[in-house]
């Protein structure tokens, strides 16, 4: 038992502790959808894979995560429409949402934030810009 009380300073117990944040992600690609979900899961995250987004509201509210990865361009429904959806509902609207688009035009960042999304990554997403959206989101809800 004493051992376990020293281990509670060290980084295996902030890593302990990481584990409680879930993080749902909504992509369709399955590329993008296994790397997202991949580094997510080396950085200690609990992480739970959408791959459409129909399902995707059900699957916050089953999963309660800590943040919503959303694609915007899903097939038979728009991540926008399912941000708005999102911060309409009850049960998830204090969730963040990190969109993560390949629309990056002028415009589109203002439009996919006024939806609800509290962050926004342009594709190709690199992994340590990817991160800090992820952290900085995940932490400000804490």
């Amino acid at each position: 038992m004493k051992v376990r009380a020293e281990l509670s300073g060290t980084p295996a117990a902030a890593r302990a502790a990481l584990m409680a944040k879930r993080i749902l992600v909504v992509e369709d690609n399955d590329l993008n959808r296994k790397l997202f979900c991949d580094v997510l899961k080396a950085h200690g995250y609990a992480v739970e894979p959408c791959a459409d987004g129909q399902f995707a509201l059900d699957a916050a509210r089953s999963f309660v995560p800590n943040l919503i990865i959303m694609d915007i361009q899903l097939p038979n429904v728009s991540g926008l429409d399912l941000i708005e959806a999102a911060k309409k509902d009850a049960t998830l609207r204090t969730i963040p949402v990190l969109a993560v688009t390949a629309y990056a035009g002028k415009g589109d960042e203002e439009r996919i934030r006024d939806a609800g999304a509290e962050g926004y990554l342009a594709k190709p997403v690199s992994i340590g810009p990817f991160m800090a959206a992820v952290k900085g989101l995940v932490e400000r809800v804490s």
